[in-house]
């Protein structure tokens, strides 16, 4: 069981990694065999796949006994299906996809027991195209080529929906990653991509330096995504000057959720939540309630508050 420590804040992103105090092996000569905690992230070119490499170099410098391994996956869905499965004992996931997970719906036939360590920033849905496409609205995407996700990801989950309280039907789609979809939008094999992350998203703003992009306003359709899936999504602006924008660009947000299975040792989830809590305490907890704080991440919490 790791000891409870002081530690510094980690900060929100976990992209400034702290040296923090290494592991002793004390009078043994060999240091003792460490347990591996896997972090389910995401895939190329987007935020988990940098958030779960980073966490994972925390975990291996700041836990005693425990070394951090991140496995690249297609994302939310296939995230909380491994920990589901005891194949990761962490998992980033959007919190419309953690929601299904718990009330066992959608791509989950049973609910899926987990609980929240913290909320890490915000999922901005974003959809991409090309000034000359021809794309204005979601209803411009009817006849075009357009990339909905990788299967399995919690894009595809919200492009979906998105598309479904618009009534709006693609029958050429492809089920690419944000990395793919940038690489065939600039190619010309498709006309636009959905893409939910954080922004700026490296391989959108990759894109963007070689070729001019646009985005396509969805904040109207926020209040009917709450309606019919829950209170997770609300409506934010993309700011001007992201991807080179000149305006900003209303869309739909959603937050991002460390999670782990609910049985998790409370001390262990104690010591995790340091370090993905961030310097935002306030806002690390909020987690919508069917889903809810680890009791270790509440403990976490309630002292910090002290």
């Amino acid at each position: 069981m790791a000891m409870r420590r002081v530690l510094a804040s980690a900060a929100a992103a976990l992209l400034l990694a702290g040296c923090g105090a290494s592991s002793t092996v004390g009078r043994e000569e060999q240091e003792p065999a460490r347990e591996t905690l896997t972090i389910a992230t995401g895939g190329k070119g987007g935020v988990y796949e940098v958030y779960g490499a980073e966490l994972a170099k925390k975990i291996t410098k700041r836990l005693d006994g425990y070394r951090g391994r991140a496995l690249e996956t297609t994302g939310s869905v296939q995230n909380l299906q491994r920990l589901r499965d005891g194949k990761a004992q962490i998992g980033l996931t959007l919190a419309d996809t953690a929601l299904d997970a718990v009330e066992g719906r959608e791509a989950f036939d049973q609910p899926v027991g987990l609980r929240a360590l913290a909320q890490i920033y915000p999922s901005y849905v974003q959809l991409v195209t090309t000034p000359d496409a021809g794309i204005r609205t979601l209803r411009d995407l009817a006849d075009k080529r357009v990339s909905v996700g990788s299967p399995n990801s919690g894009t595809q989950v919200v492009a979906d929906r998105v598309l479904d309280v618009a009534g709006v039907v693609i029958p050429a789609r492809e089920r690419l990653g944000v990395a793919e979809s940038a690489q065939a939008l600039e190619a010309g094999r498709i006309d636009a991509f959905f893409w939910s992350g954080g922004v700026p998203t490296g391989a959108i703003t990759s894109l963007s330096k070689r070729h001019e992009i646009a985005l396509v306003d969805l904040g109207r359709w926020t209040t009917e995504m709450r309606a019919r899936w829950g209170g997770v999504y609300e409506r934010a602006p993309i700011p001007a000057g992201t991807y080179g924008l000149t305006a900003p660009v209303p869309t739909v947000t959603i937050p991002n959720y460390v999670v782990v299975d609910e049985h998790m040792d409370t001390a262990l989830a104690y010591d995790l939540t340091q370090l993905v809590a961030g310097t935002d305490p306030a806002r690390a907890q909020r987690v919508i309630a069917p889903i809810g704080l680890h009791p270790g991440a509440q403990d976490y919490y309630d002292r910090a508050g002290r």
